[in-house]
């Protein structure tokens, strides 16, 4: 498996000699808050491996509104959809939370994946999980509250982090949620008053976690363990493709049992 010292849970389920395939091009980054990993619009130059940190995928409208659709923490990886050819990036990745993360230049990251199914498993399990979040956060936007959706945001931002201090504004909040700064307030004063919101001040949110959880939909847990569920067999689908590998190359020696 990839060193211990790794902190993105993706790189962590690698078989070794296919992390190796990686390693000598992965630099240790600083994930500045409200860096942009990656424009809309333009061409994937990077592909990131965050170990700390959160980052949100933003989609842009034309009349200058913005709307997140999936957050990103140490479970994934931002810039994956380049391996499906040379198009550009259809969102805007913004670091919500400062962290780390490897880094890789996208053509060197593309010929490890064209190597080693380990790899593509591996980004394959990182697809269905975001297809969770982008199918999941559809049907919440439609049919749930706002605060019911603002309180699903926070509860993700928090995974990412896992502390219940977070440092965003109401302003980065409502563009996520895609709202107006006056209706982000509102909502974060029915949250203090419900003390799910324990604090709002100085660009910083502290949460009572489990309130936050009772104010929240259904679509925070569901994503969580769907997430979960496929996050896992990948894992075991990486296991068995490095255990094949291994098989292989031992029947094939000079007397092996094949």
């Amino acid at each position: 498996m990839a060193p211990g010292g790794i902190g993105n849970r993706l790189l962590a389920t690698l078989p070794r000699s296919d992390f190796d395939l990686l390693a000598p091009e992965l630099e240790t980054v600083v994930l500045d808050h409200n860096a942009v990993l990656s424009r809309a619009g333009e061409q994937v130059d990077y592909v990131f491996f965050p170990h700390a940190g959160a980052i949100s995928l933003m989609v842009d409208m034309a009349d200058g509104r913005t709307v997140a659709t999936a957050v990103i923490g140490r479970d994934g990886v931002v810039g994956s959809l380049s391996v499906l050819g040379p198009s550009p990036s259809a969102i805007t990745a913004i670091v919500r939370v400062a962290g780390t993360a490897s880094r890789i230049s996208a053509s060197r990251f593309h010929a490890a994946f064209a190597r080693s199914p380990a790899i593509r498993h591996a980004i394959q399990s990182h697809v269905r999980a975001m297809l969770i979040q982008f199918q999941l956060g559809s049907a919440c936007h439609a049919l749930h509250p706002v605060e019911a959706r603002m309180s699903r945001w926070l509860l993700q931002l928090r995974d990412c982090v896992d502390q219940d201090v977070l440092p965003l504004t109401q302003q980065e909040l409502s563009q996520i949620l895609g709202v107006r700064r006056t209706t982000v307030t509102l909502l974060m004063r029915n949250l203090r008053a419900s003390a799910a919101i324990i604090s709002d001040r100085r660009g910083q949110i502290e949460i009572d976690r489990s309130r936050l959880a009772a104010a929240a939909c259904e679509c925070h847990d569901t994503m969580r363990r769907e997430i979960e569920e496929v996050f896992s067999m990948g894992m075991g689908r990486s296991r068995e493709t490095a255990l094949s590998r291994d098989r292989r190359i031992l029947t094939s020696e000079p007397g092996g049992a094949g």
